[in-house]
């Protein structure tokens, strides 16, 4: 998003695939009884927060590691009590694709006394470079350098379908999220 000498607006793409929490999968509600649904049964309630990642290049692969905390309150403050909450990480190509997908599990440990806890997790994602690399004449088509009067001067690259299409191809996500029963 900066502006260049010319005045025109400078986007770097990355190869590094994006980094985030899917909607609806960032929180998760745990009730006791497992099948009441009222407020009274509300057991722990988690959340997963601060996501950072970095990134690197491994070979012919890019790393993308990612950490994220996760906050719990219970409703019970009473006794010790360890919590296991499942939780994924999976890399989407296109937006639609899933690469692959790994499951782990997120440790809460509540003091006694405690209602609230908190613990760091991590994750990693791993990217074929070439697959995440724009074909040459894409990129030459999405960088050239445009004057005012050239026929397609206001038209944005990614108008054209074909462009598009591999922009979308080449792009991946590390999405991190509690692994949800259909219940929740």
């Amino acid at each position: 998003g900066d502006i260049d000498s010319s005045g025109g607006i400078s986007v770097t793409r990355s190869a590094c695939p994006a980094v985030a929490v899917p909607a609806y999968t960032g929180d998760i509600t745990v009730f006791d009884p497992a099948e009441a649904r009222d407020a009274s049964a509300i057991d722990v309630v988690a959340a997963i927060t601060n996501l950072r990642s970095s990134c690197a290049q491994q070979g012919a692969d890019i790393v993308a590691s990612a950490s994220f905390d996760v906050q719990a309150t219970r409703r019970q403050g009473a006794g010790a009590r360890q919590v296991d909450l499942p939780y994924f990480a999976t890399v989407v190509q296109g937006g639609r694709v899933v690469v692959s997908k790994r499951l782990g599990t997120i440790r809460l440990t509540f003091a006694d006394g405690q209602t609230r806890a908190q613990t760091r997790g991590t994750a990693t994602g791993i990217v074929n470079r070439a697959a995440a690399t724009l074909p040459p004449e894409i990129e030459e088509r999405l960088t050239r350098k445009r004057k005012a009067g050239d026929a397609d001067a206001a038209v944005d690259p990614l108008a054209n379908p074909d462009v598009r299409a591999a922009v979308q191809k080449a792009s991946f996500e590390l999405l991190i999220g509690f692994q949800l029963s259909e219940a929740q």
